[in-house]
């Protein structure tokens, strides 16, 4: 069974007010204190950001667990210094991002300019074990026409500075403003992959491997395919159900890649439009089908993604969970969704944060 590990990175925010708060220093610091050597939250780029990752596991439950707990520990460390975390992939309020005292960061403020400081957006990373690198380029090159499809089930972001985006998944558009974000072409071999990220720090745009922001990438910590599409999800349920699928994505490319089965080439700019009509609409309106790149129903792109994995789903145990999950998502919607709801329900954006701030430790 391939383990999972999730990362996710949370907003902190004002209880109050609910606008974000740069305290992610005053946080970790707390949470350093309170158990020695802890390794499970970090900072990000922005004060305003707080990241954990979850240890790798075989079995859903018990990733969803770890999530819950690793929020909840969020919310208590975040609290005992007067602030609160929200699974928010971007800001609904107005925000003057702060960017952590950092070397690197500094250099990507520098390099990139304004860029930097409007990249307050919280996703939600995915990394499925693989045996080899040539078994995750492999993987990396087929599961490139799917990953739209993640994006559009966990969109979370339809907000960015007081206004309302037109967009379910903003973060995906603000993420891609980075010269190295986005889909890929194919590599088919792993050699390939070294050599186009070697050639890709060389120029000097980038300041190393680990900024070679691809959808979906070889870790450069662990051995795993990390998948990058997602936005952070409101509900800790929907990120399992991310992490369900990526896996079974991982599992049945690298099946169809021993035995030898040919695989969609898609070109990037065909894959950018489907990144861009999934961040656009999430499961409101059509999507891009991964095998045909034409407009379909989302509920029929999103049953066609559980076809495809079905073996994978199954073999693990899954595929109840995983499909029950999906129905409710189609049914109640995504974050996005809930979001939007509830600035029609209130009339106010502060509102929404302070339920989302809820939402973040159910």
């Amino acid at each position: 069974m391939r383990t999972v590990g999730v990362e996710e990175e949370l907003l902190l925010v004002d209880p109050d007010s609910g606008e974000p708060k740069a305290l992610s220093a005053a946080v970790l610091a707390h949470a350093a204190q309170d158990v020695p050597g802890q390794d499970v939250f970090e900072k990000e780029l922005f004060g305003q950001m707080l990241e954990f990752a979850t240890h790798p596991q075989s079995e859903m439950a018990e990733l969803g667990a770890e999530i819950v707990r690793c929020r909840k520990e969020a919310a208590r460390y975040a609290g005992e210094i007067g602030c609160a975390v929200a699974a928010l992939a971007s800001s609904p309020l107005p925000v003057s991002p702060s960017i952590n005292v950092n070397e690197r960061y500094q250099w990507m403020a520098e390099q990139y300019g304004i860029a930097t400081q409007e990249q307050l957006v919280c996703g939600c990373h995915v990394h499925v074990s693989v045996e080899s690198d040539e078994e995750g380029v492999a993987v990396i090159d087929r599961l490139r026409p799917w990953l739209a499809v993640l994006c559009a089930l966990s969109a979370n972001s339809p907000f960015w500075q007081g206004h309302d985006t037109g967009y379910a998944a903003y973060r995906s558009r603000v993420w891609g403003r980075w010269p190295s974000a986005g889909p890929t072409e194919l590599f088919g071999s792993a050699e390939r992959y070294h050599r186009r990220v070697t050639d890709m720090v060389a120029t000097g745009v980038i300041l190393d491997e680990a900024m070679a922001y691809f959808d979906a990438r070889l870790s450069a910590r662990y051995p795993t395919v990390e998948i990058r599409v997602a936005d952070v999800c409101l509900r800790a349920d929907t990120a399992v159900l991310v992490a369900t699928l990526a896996r079974a994505l991982v599992e049945t490319a690298a099946h169809e890649w021993r035995a030898g089965k040919s695989l969609l080439d898609h070109g990037v700019s065909l894959l950018r439009l489907a990144s861009w009509q999934a961040a656009r609409s999430g499961l409101d309106q059509d999507l891009l089908d991964p095998a045909s790149m034409r407009p379909r129903p989302a509920a029929d792109v999103v049953h066609a993604l559980l076809e495809h994995i079905g073996d994978a789903l199954t073999e693990s145990g899954d595929a109840a969970r995983a499909e029950g999950a999906v129905a409710e998502l189609l049914s109640w919607g995504n974050g996005a969704r809930e979001q939007r709801l509830l600035k029609e329900r209130t009339g106010s954006l502060r509102a929404v944060v302070a339920e989302c701030v809820r939402h973040t430790q159910r």
